[in-house]
């Protein structure tokens, strides 16, 4: 199996995995609301608390980690225009 091959397999393994994580939300966070609380299918699910509680939190991690980055990138860009003045 080539590079082409293997860029392929993992492309189509994270294509499964989010469609998957896609689905799962999906259903955890629209339709789940409006199924009985007794029902067996609850089981497979966390709390409906999470379904806002860990988007927010994955948000303001990525958020974080983009502005820790930007603001890296541009202090160091800052030192290099001061070493060339």
């Amino acid at each position: 199996m080539g590079s082409a091959g293997r860029d392929r397999a993992v492309g189509g393994t994270l294509l499964l995995f989010s469609v998957a994580l896609f689905l799962y939300y999906t259903i955890w966070a629209l339709i789940m609301p409006f199924v009985d609380e007794d029902h067996p299918l609850h089981e497979y699910f966390p709390d409906r608390d999470y379904a806002i509680r860990i988007p927010v939190v994955l948000l303001l991690i990525g958020l974080t980690v983009v502005s820790t980055f930007l603001a890296l990138v541009m202090i160091k860009s800052g030192k290099k225009g001061q070493k060339k003045a």
